[in-house]
């Protein structure tokens, strides 16, 4: 119970911190507008270029739009603590910091999916994506696990924050190299192999795919090899992320400082 706490109260108090500034019309820009008008530039491109149909570019981008909160989030949850001098004071805590910190995936992960179900059902309102009633379950669920994934990937981010004093370059380019490598805007099959294996191992990847299945048609059966993959994905970068949390902890604490770089 005291562990469930930690992860919850600790989480929403640490994303209030975060956004404590933030007005509804920047959330509204930033997080949803600004995304739409993402999502509405490569549709039109795709349909220029007819290199996959609509459903290709408004599901996979819809999905895609959810990194913009979860990876900036991610990386700041855990980078801001050392910018702005309470490192020190969560190190400090008796409670497990690994907890605490993956913990804060949640909201963001939140934050990702509300982002995702916006821009999917304005996109598809806008554009005449006509998805089926009976693949909103599958496509909430590969939204989910795909904003999940990404917010540890963040984390990951973050972590690596704890030695780099710019976690901005880390967010932009990772942010980036998703929409690049993922297969959204362009198809895996159409990547060089050695792109479309490290997309393999990003986040969104398989939550993409798994997502246009499910709004193309096909079921549970179809889409659910993708679904546990981006799951693992998800998993394992969130043991990365303990790992390097971990690591740069025990390695303030032998130095006695919280900035090695």
């Amino acid at each position: 119970m005291k562990t469930l706490r930690l992860i919850t109260v600790g989480g929403v108090i640490a994303y209030r911190a975060l956004f404590n500034w933030t007005r509804p019309s920047i959330f509204i820009g930033t997080l949803l507008i600004g995304p739409l008008f993402q999502l509405l530039f490569f549709a039109y491109l795709g349909r220029q270029l007819q290199v996959e149909d609509d459903r290709f570019f408004i599901v996979g981008n819809a999905v895609l739009t959810a990194t913009l909160a979860c990876v900036f989030g991610g990386t700041l949850a855990v980078g801001n603590e050392r910018r702005y001098g309470t490192l020190g004071h969560v190190l400090l805590s008796p409670r497990s910091r690994t907890v605490l910190f993956l913990g804060r995936a949640l909201p963001y992960a939140g934050n990702g999916l509300l982002i995702a179900v916006f821009t999917l059902s304005a996109s598809a309102l806008l554009l005449g994506l006509r998805i089926p009633l009976s693949a909103v379950p599958g496509l909430l669920a590969a939204m989910a696990v795909g904003s999940l994934a990404c917010s540890f990937f963040g984390l990951t981010l973050g972590a690596l924050g704890l030695r780099f004093r710019d976690v901005w370059v880390i967010s932009n380019v990772a942010v980036a190299l998703l929409m690049l490598l993922t297969g959204v805007n362009v198809p895996s099959s159409g990547l060089p192999g050695w792109m479309a294996a490290i997309g393999d191992y990003l986040p969104i990847t398989h939550a993409a795919e798994a997502a246009r299945r499910f709004a193309g048609g096909e079921g549970w059966h179809a889409a659910a090899p993708q679904l546990g993959r981006e799951a693992l994905v998800g998993l394992g970068y969130a043991v990365l992320a303990a790992a390097l949390l971990k690591i740069f902890e025990l390695e303030s604490r032998r130095s006695a400082s919280l900035e090695t770089l």
